[in-house]
């Protein structure tokens, strides 16, 4: 399985802070773990959680889970603490919020390489802001070590003055932004948290929408979310049997001219998406053996 292809449909936030929550998130089926140290634990409680984080990262105890640290932002005094100590940890990835700018991607990603972070630990920037949607495609280019681009729909609804609406259109151009900077860079990019956990259609709605999109999968605040995502992130039986349709046609096409599959037009950029299509299940299928 490649790295463009690794399932992110389901990536789930945790406070570091709740130790039965560490332990219990080793049966959830979710792709992704976020252990928090920012906004889901209190002040008091940061230097233990950074702690029980880095403990539960480099413990191996989630399988095939990719498990990420999100640190507290640059602009705290836990910071420099959070880094080194997620650095030391080795996790798959380290979430860092509020990213605004290149130069900070740079920083950090020097930082990272000061502190002996290895190679497969991954730098993942939040967008939040209006200036970092702006500048999205700058940070998202700024260095090799940043994979992953993380909408923080929360924050950013908070700085445009922005109403939580069904549909997210206040939200839509931000969204819309961050996605064209991942693809023109060739970045992952998850969407952000649906903040109302009872309201499960709802929440199916937005999955959908995102899916629609082009975003690679959601991030989530519960456990119950993740069966949802799951789904709507994965590629439909239906969808994978017109995959294979469109590539067999092109296959036995070569040479002959015009290609058509159930009457429609096929050419290469159909073929491309279609083998994405595929390899997507595959990686999908491999991880639920």
């Amino acid at each position: 399985m490649t790295e463009s292809f690794r399932p992110r449909r389901s990536v789930l936030y945790l406070p570091a802070s709740n130790e039965r929550t560490l332990e219990k998130a080793r049966s959830i089926p979710c792709d992704g773990l976020i252990l928090d140290l920012e906004d889901a634990v209190a002040p008091e409680a940061k230097p233990a959680a950074r702690l029980a984080a880095c403990e539960a990262a480099d413990s191996g105890g989630y399988g095939r889970r990719e498990v990420a640290i999100r640190i507290n932002g640059a602009d705290t005094k836990w910071h420099h603490d959070d880094l080194r100590a997620a650095c030391d940890a080795a996790p798959d990835a380290i979430v860092v919020p509020k990213v605004s700018s290149a130069d900070e991607v740079r920083e950090l990603a020097d930082q990272m390489a000061a502190f002996s972070a290895p190679h497969h630990t991954k730098l993942w920037a939040m967008i939040e802001s209006p200036v970092a949607i702006l500048r999205c495609e700058e940070i998202a280019a700024a260095s090799d070590r940043l994979t992953v681009l993380v909408m923080g729909t929360n924050d950013l609804a908070k700085e445009l003055y922005a109403a939580h609406v069904p549909g997210r259109l206040p939200l839509m151009t931000g969204l819309g932004l961050a996605l064209l900077a991942a693809r023109a860079t060739g970045r992952s990019i998850l969407d952000g948290v649906y903040n109302d956990v009872k309201d499960h259609e709802g929440f199916l709605a937005e999955c959908r929408q995102g899916r629609e999109m082009g975003f690679d999968g959601k991030t989530l605040i519960h456990p119950g979310q993740v069966a949802g995502a799951n789904a709507a992130y994965a590629p439909s039986a239906e969808e994978v049997k017109d995959a294979r349709g469109v590539v067999r046609a092109w296959e036995e096409g070569q040479g002959s001219g015009v290609v058509t599959y159930r009457g429609r037009m096929v050419e290469n950029l159909h073929v491309e998406s279609a083998q994405r299509t595929l390899a997507m299940a595959e990686a999908i299928s491999a991880i639920a053996d």
